[in-house]
C-alpha cells in the first residue's frame, strides 16, 4: 500500500483524493475526496489571464488541502493543473502560489496526458464488467476542455477540445456581465454549433462512431445524473456506475434551458457553483451522445482525480 494525495485544478473546481494504493490488487481505498468551486478559469478565455480574485479563491482550497495532506501523511503528492492554465499568460504567478502553499510544482499538462489520465481513472473497474462492451469511449467534460478517449485495456486514441461549460456559458451567456437566464434560442444554437466543429476536429483523431460504451466524467455529467436518478441529496455511490439514457439526458437538458437562475439553484442536487454552468455542460454531453448515437451514458465518479493517484501508486 502507498498513500498517495492526488490534486486536480481544473478551469472551474479543484478536487482533492489521498487515498492507499495497493497495485498488486488494483484497489484504491478512499481516505479523503473533496472539491471546491474556485473557478480558476474566471474569464480567461476573453482576458487571457487568470483574475487576482480567482488566484486568491484558488491558493485558499491549496492551503486547506495541504493541511488535510499534512494531517494524512500522504507519502507523495501530485498537483495537475488543466486547460485554464494552460491557457493564460500570468501562469508563473499561479505556479508560484501552489508552489509555496503545497511544496509541489503544478504540473500543466497536455490536453493528450489529461485524457490518458482520465481513462484510467474511470475504466480500472469497469474492464472486469462483462455487461459493458469494449471499446470504452470516455468523455470528461470540463470547464474549459472536453477530452475524449478511446480504448479497451489501453487508450488507442485521444484528444482534447476547447469546449466546456465555463467556456460555452461565458463565450454564448454573458452578456454585459449578466447571464441570460433562460438562454435565448440563438444562444443555445450558438453553443451546439461550437460544439459540433469541436466534434469534428475530435473526430479528426478519435473515431467516436466506434464507441461501444460511452462513460461520462465530471461535475456536468455527474449533476444531470443525479437529477435523473431523483436525488434527494448528492449521493456519490448510487451516482457512481448509473446508467442514463438519451431520452432522459434530453429532457433534463431542455429542463436547464428553459429555466432561470433560481429554478436550478432549488434543484436539491445543485452545487451553488455549479447553478449558471450547468444548462451549457448537459448540452454537450447531450450533443455526444447525438452525434455518437449512444443510447444511454455510463456514468462515473471515477476519473482523471483517481488516475493521477494510480500514476503515484507505481
Amino acid at each position: 500500500m502507498k498513500r498517495v494525495a492526488a490534486i486536480d485544478c481544473g478551469t472551474n473546481s479543484i478536487r482533492l483524493l489521498v487515498a492507499d494504493a495497493d497495485p498488486a490488487t488494483g484497489e484504491l481505498k478512499d481516505l479523503d475526496r473533496r472539491m471546491q468551486i474556485v473557478r480558476l478559469g474566471q474569464g480567461v478565455d476573453r482576458t487571457g489571464r487568470l483574475a487576482p480574485e480567482a488566484l486568491e479563491r484558488t491558493f485558499a482550497a491549496c492551503r486547506e488541502y495541504a493541511a488535510v495532506i499534512k494531517g494524512l501523511g500522504a507519502e507523495r503528492v501530485r498537483f495537475v493543473a488543466t486547460s485554464a492554465s494552460r491557457d493564460a499568460e500570468n501562469r508563473d504567478d499561479f505556479v508560484r502560489g501552489v508552489v509555496d502553499i503545497l511544496g509541489v510544482e503544478p504540473e500543466v499538462i497536455t490536453g493528450d496526458q489529461e485524457a490518458e489520465f482520465s481513462f484510467n481513472g474511470a475504466t480500472k473497474e469497469l474492464t472486469a464488467r462483462a455487461d459493458l462492451k469494449r471499446p470504452f469511449l470516455v468523455v470528461d467534460i470540463g470547464g474549459g476542455s472536453t477530452e475524449f478517449v478511446l480504448g479497451s485495456e489501453s487508450v488507442r486514441a485521444a484528444r482534447s477540445v476547447d469546449v466546456g461549460c465555463v467556456r460555452m456559458t461565458e463565450r454564448h451567456l454573458v452578456h454585459g456581465g449578466d447571464i441570460s437566464d433562460p438562454p435565448a434560442p440563438g444562444q443555445i444554437a450558438a453553443i451546439k454549433a461550437d460544439v459540433a466543429a469541436a466534434l469534428d476536429r475530435a473526430e479528426e483523431t478519435v473515431p467516436l462512431g466506434e464507441a461501444a460504451t460511452l462513460v461520462g466524467l465530471a461535475g456536468s455529467v455527474t449533476t444531470v445524473a443525479a437529477i435523473a436518478l431523483g436525488l434527494g441529496q448528492y449521493d456519490s455511490e448510487a451516482i457512481h456506475h448509473s446508467r442514463i439514457s438519451l431520452a432522459k439526458v434530453r429532457e433534463i437538458t431542455g429542463m436547464l434551458l428553459s429555466s432561470t437562475h433560481a429554478e436550478r439553484a432549488a434543484i436539491p442536487v445543485m452545487h451553488p457553483g455549479r447553478v449558471d454552468v450547468i444548462a451549457a455542460g448537459a448540452l454537450v454531453l447531450l450533443s455526444i451522445m447525438e452525434r455518437t448515437g449512444a443510447g444511454e451514458v455510463v456514468v462515473s465518479e471515477h476519473d482523471i482525480l483517481d488516475g493521477i493517484a494510480w500514476s503515484l501508486a507505481g
